[in-house]
């Protein structure tokens, strides 16, 4: 009986499903971190010495550095997450090696994350279950004046970054009453532009300057870094809130804190950080932000369906094709 073809090294840097983890053993000779702890940097080199291919997540940086120490062998990252802003996708080509994503599996997800967190901070949910918790506080009833929060139904909501994911946002936010805005690369075509009744701004500070709340669905990039700096932020109304599940380091996050903290911004959600996991403790310590620890993509069924494209990206380019998703840094 012939032997089997060796089976290509995977070494995967965080714990993943275990239906997936299942499925890449049976594949390939997957090297598991089955007690989810975050790669050290040594270890990180380790790898890419040892892999042919990398599966890496948005807690890995994947920089210059790194990429420069791998081994031969290595041809293939195949990032579990849509976002690829940790890896150095330059040095990566120039190597040699491709580059994947998983895109479009998350986008219903971090759509519903996104309105959740639209519905949350001026409602002021995050703030209200705190007080029904807290063992020191007794509910005296109803009050026609307590804990009010704002109407969503009929403001404005600006959308930057109208990809996937900000029209997934559009679509549910005009389904609760919000007149939609956005700021995009690029104009959307006349008939998508209808179906939300939406109005196209070029002018990002045009825009944040008329909007009640502002969704940043943008990827993270050069380009894009520090997009809401603080010269843009102070462009927002007082009563204006901001909602983030994109990429923390668009938003000038000390700057937000501190409009915050002295009343000239609302409010905000954000699911993202710009240090992450680090926080700025204003940010934490007020009633007015709505913080999550990057829960956006975080379901049973998104994760399930990442790790299957990812499984289909190390699949097709092992059997010898161009893998679906793959990335070059001329796309972002």
């Amino acid at each position: 009986m012939p032997n089997s073809p060796k089976k290509p090294i995977v070494i995967v840097t965080r714990k993943l499903p275990d239906v997936v983890e299942t499925r890449m053993r049976e594949l390939f000779d997957a090297r598991l971190n089955v007690d989810d702890r975050p790669m050290t940097n040594a270890e990180l080199v380790a790898a890419v010495k040892t892999a042919d291919v990398l599966v890496p997540t948005v807690t890995d940086r994947i920089d210059r550095a790194l990429i420069s120490q791998a081994g031969e062998q290595l041809r293939l990252i195949a990032n579990f997450g849509t976002g690829v802003d940790n890896i150095d996708l330059d040095t990566a080509s120039n190597r040699g090696i491709i580059v994947t994503n998983t895109p479009g599996v998350l986008t219903e997800d971090t759509a519903d994350m996104t309105m959740a967190l639209i519905l949350a901070v001026p409602r002021r949910l995050a703030e209200a279950t705190l007080y029904m918790k807290n063992p020191d506080t007794e509910w005296a009833g109803w009050s026609p004046t307590w804990m009010l929060g704002h109407r969503i139904y009929g403001k404005r909501l600006g959308i930057i970054g109208m990809g996937r994911i900000g029209q997934a946002v559009a679509r549910r936010a005009k389904a609760f009453g919000l007149q939609i805005h956005y700021h995009n690369r690029r104009r959307l075509p006349e008939a998508v532009e209808q179906e939300f009744e939406a109005t196209y701004w070029d002018s990002l500070d045009q825009m944040l300057a008329r909007m009640d709340i502002v969704s940043v669905n943008c990827p993270h990039t050069p380009a894009t870094y520090h997009l809401l700096s603080a010269r843009r932020l102070r462009l927002l109304k007082p009563d204006a809130y901001i909602v983030n599940t994109a990429r923390g380091e668009v938003i000038d996050e000390n700057e937000l804190a501190r409009l915050i903290e002295h009343n000239s911004i609302a409010g905000a959600g954000l699911d993202v950080f710009e240090h992450e996991p680090a926080v700025n403790p204003k940010l934490l310590q007020s009633d007015r932000v709505v913080a999550l620890p990057h829960l956006g993509s975080a379901t049973i069924e998104g994760r399930v369906d990442m790790g299957e494209k990812v499984i289909i990206n190390i699949k097709t380019f092992v059997d010898g094709h161009n893998p679906p998703d793959r990335v070059h840094s001329a796309m972002f």
